[in-house]
């Protein structure tokens, strides 16, 4: 049974990217848990105050926030819940990474849910600084929805990869189930100016090509060296419902991540986003 994590701040966003999900795995036996952080309100909020203020408002917090869980609950189970999914709300006085972090190691979570923005969302930037952290710091993989996006079957993947490092069994397998489930493309796209790619290389891309069986592949390369450019020309000729990309040490989308300027480069996050980051679990 797969296990999804969602973190909610209760924003139209965050029950947007819970709706893009429970369509997702609509046909599949699902855990769902939802988990709302409020240390870092309780905190701000709470200031300089008396100890006792402090406990007073992280009781108020806890009260609010299991309400607001229990309205989740019925709305998405409203007429009737998906028989084949189970849910499981959580409050946590945590930071929300932390208290991700601490859910993904006590559940063995195999995907989290998010939106690309929040509650106080910043228009000019592609994702909210929530989203980033759990991009940079969570070792899970992380499937962020656009906030307008309008949920249609993932049929079109695109997965850019240089093939130069070793993918872990289990991430592949996630993105082989959902290929698997809607019959989907995944076109393995590679930017380089070279020919011919190296024995280490070729390795890596025959596992990848044993643990994608059950979607339609495609291997491809562009001549580019930018790839965020090579990304957006490619999607000027071709329908992608999904993007795909692999976190690892000294990878474009770490340096990409890592960046003071992060909120500033010009990867187009229309459309559905997922971050794979390659660490064992």
């Amino acid at each position: 049974m797969k296990k999804v994590l969602i973190p909610t701040d209760f924003s139209k966003n965050a029950d947007h990217a819970i709706d893009y999900a429970l369509n997702l795995y609509k046909c599949d036996r699902t855990n769902f848990y939802f988990v709302h952080a409020y240390a870092d309100e309780a905190y701000k909020i709470g200031g300089t105050k008396s100890r006792s203020d402090l406990e007073n408002r992280k009781k108020s917090l806890q009260k609010q926030s299991d309400s607001a869980l229990q309205q989740l609950l019925e709305r998405i189970g409203n007429p009737l819940p998906n028989p084949k999914h189970r849910y499981e709300v959580i409050s946590a006085f945590n930071s929300l990474i932390d208290a991700i972090d601490d859910i993904v190691e006590e559940q063995n979570i195999d995907l989290i849910i998010m939106g690309t923005k929040g509650a106080s969302m910043n228009r000019k930037k592609p994702f909210g600084s929530n989203t980033v952290q759990v991009f940079k710091y969570v070792k899970c993989p992380v499937l962020a929805i656009p906030e307008e996006y309008e949920y249609h079957q993932p049929k079109y993947i695109l997965f850019t990869t240089d093939y130069q490092l070793p993918f872990k069994r289990r991430e592949l397998k996630l993105l082989n189930e959902i290929a698997g489930s809607f019959k989907s493309e995944i076109h393995c796209l590679y930017f380089t100016e070279f020919e011919t790619i190296s024995h280490r290389q070729m390795d890596n891309k025959l596992f990848l090509e044993n643990s994608l069986s059950k979607a339609y592949l495609f291997f491809e390369h562009e001549k580019s060296r930018d790839v965020l450019e090579g990304i957006s020309n490619y999607r000027e000729n071709h329908k992608v419902d999904l993007l795909v990309m692999v976190k690892s040490r000294n990878s474009f989308l770490e340096d990409w991540l890592y960046r003071t300027t992060v909120d500033k480069m010009g990867l187009k996050t229309d459309i559905p986003f997922l971050v794979m980051q390659n660490i064992p679990r």
